[in-house]
């Protein structure tokens, strides 16, 4: 018993205090895009969600370094899934002014950065404050729109959209909407926060998209991502961690989901490190 009570506590302090504090995953794959032009040919956009400032012992330490490595990266584009806030005893202003400090040095640089919000975002009521701030310094807010991202040298290739899908879990993902604005042969990147809008995206829009929402678990089997504690407790069908497997979702459309940076319920992350996500872009 007292060899068991010892491993507990050891997992327990691991996963507190190392795993999400020190251990960043920088996660690294490719997308192929329909459309892409040669501009963007070996162009990276890198994605890091779920911040969930104002959760009791939150993770700024890390969303500092996140932060600091993605303008060192100096992407093409940077993909911000939401979830910025979390609920909290001090005032949301406060944390909305916390938010945009810890993004600061990003949204000095030229690079530019597109967001959509989360379940928590609605949850506080903080949206259209949190909106004006991130626009007042650059950031673009997309709610089931779309925007074209600016090409590599300023180059006269054929423009990439980002298409931006808000939280379905609060009622506000609006998929075809979102696509609106897109040309139909457009090459294209789709955010959306939770996984679970994956499937409701019409067959062949989405070539590479990213999620956030679930922290990947947050506390994970090690043996399979399936095994977490989301993937065990949600009653749909999700996809919690990585890539969605084949037969999730229409024909056409790819989804990596990311672990975010913080916490829900328990600031702990067991076999669930914070994420920072890199996404080479090729050609089709």
């Amino acid at each position: 018993m007292a060899v068991v009570v010892a491993l507990g506590l050891l997992v327990t302090v691991y996963g507190v205090a190392v795993e999400p504090r020190f251990v960043l995953d920088e996660e690294r794959i490719q997308a192929r895009i329909p459309g892409l032009g040669p501009d963007w040919d070996g162009a990276e956009v890198m994605v890091f969600s779920d911040l969930q400032v104002g959760m009791w012992w939150d993770n700024t330490g890390m969303v500092e370094r996140v932060v600091e490595r993605t303008v060192a990266a100096e992407p093409e584009a940077v993909l911000l899934p939401g979830d910025f806030l979390y609920q909290s005893e001090s005032s949301i202003q406060e944390k909305i002014e916390d938010v945009t400090r810890l993004l600061e040095p990003l949204t000095e640089t030229d690079i530019p950065v597109y967001a959509i919000m989360g379940n928590h975002d609605y949850a506080v009521e903080a949206v259209d404050e949190l909106t004006a701030a991130f626009e007042d310094r650059g950031i673009e807010v997309l709610a089931n729109e779309a925007a074209p991202v600016p090409a590599p040298g300023d180059g006269p290739g054929p423009g990439l959209f980002v298409v931006g899908v808000g939280p379905s879990s609060v009622g506000e993902a609006a998929p075809e909407q979102a696509f609106d604005d897109v040309p139909d042969a457009a090459p294209r990147l789709v955010m959306m926060h939770n996984p679970t809008t994956f499937p409701e995206l019409p067959a062949g829009v989405a070539p590479m998209s990213v999620a956030g929402h679930t922290h990947c678990g947050q506390i994970a089997f090690p043996w399979s991502p399936e095994s977490s504690y989301m993937g065990l407790t949600e009653e749909e069908e999700l996809v919690a961690d990585g890539f969605a497997p084949e037969g999730y979702g229409a024909e056409g459309n790819d989804m990596f989901v990311t672990c975010g940076i913080g916490f829900s319920l328990l600031p702990m992350r067991i076999n669930a490190p914070p994420q920072l996500l890199t996404i080479e872009l090729l050609p089709a």
